[in-house]
């Protein structure tokens, strides 16, 4: 029985082991310790040593500067912008254009139309030799405007719009039926003088005639135009009322 029991020394081996270990422990803490305790203190000079260089530095530039006052500023005027008024620049321009535009009845043609029976006018520049070939139908009626029926204000705009679109589609010869005046009070005619004296004042006209008999005689008027910007392939579909009576 004797043979089977541990000695005494083999027992507190591994318990010598455990304590070694644990000592080996503490010194590498005690280490750790020592080395963070001298960093802080590291830090806490070179801060000390950065606050008192600081401090001398401010205390030499107040040396050097001496005394100061604040400025004083004098009080300003603040002065309030009015802005000009708006123009309708573009109001006006059209206004200007329309009065361009504008026909006046109390226009007189008779200072600008030849005094014979089948009155004419040509514009200044124009050679008569325009209104003898308007007369003798050298260009195609391309367009017509029937005032019949119309009162003075309606067919002064309608003559008006009708010149703006012929002229802008390009057509050169158009007629202007304005009537005999044989419905009218004292069969006289209404329109007659009138749309003379509108076309006159119209600088798209370059010339206009009495219509020919079979055009309208003295009921119509053929008017010669400014030649246009727009392609005269249009013209030939217009050529359909030329010969109408």
């Amino acid at each position: 029985m004797s043979k089977n029991r541990p000695r005494p020394s083999e027992t507190q081996r591994p318990e010598a082991g455990v304590r070694v270990s644990a000592l080996s422990d503490l010194a590498a803490l005690r280490d750790a310790l020592k080395q963070g305790a001298a960093e802080r203190e590291r830090e806490r000079i070179a801060a000390a040593k950065a606050a008192r260089e600081a401090a001398a530095e401010a205390e030499l530039f107040r040396r050097e500067i001496g005394d100061v006052a604040p400025i004083v500023a004098p009080a300003r005027a603040i002065h309030g912008r009015t802005p000009p008024p708006a123009l309708p620049l573009q109001t006006q321009r059209d206004e200007q254009a329309v009065l361009h535009e504008a026909i006046s009845d109390e226009f007189d043609p008779e200072v600008l139309l030849d005094t014979d029976e089948s009155l004419f006018y040509c514009r200044p520049g124009i050679s008569q030799e325009v209104v003898r070939k308007l007369r003798r139908g050298h260009w195609i009626v391309q367009a017509q405007l029937d005032l019949h029926g119309m009162r003075r204000d309606e067919a002064r705009e309608a003559l008006a719009e009708f010149i703006r679109e012929t002229v802008k589609r390009g057509l050169r010869c158009v007629r202007v039926i304005h009537g005999k005046g044989l419905g009218s009070v004292g069969k006289e005619p209404v329109l007659k003088g009138r749309v003379r004296a509108w076309l006159v004042q119209k600088t798209q006209v370059i010339a206009f005639c009495q219509a020919r008999p079979h055009d309208g005689g003295a009921g119509a008027v053929l008017v010669l135009l400014q030649p246009g910007s727009a392609k005269q392939s249009a013209a030939p579909a217009e050529r359909g009322p030329a010969r109408a009576p």
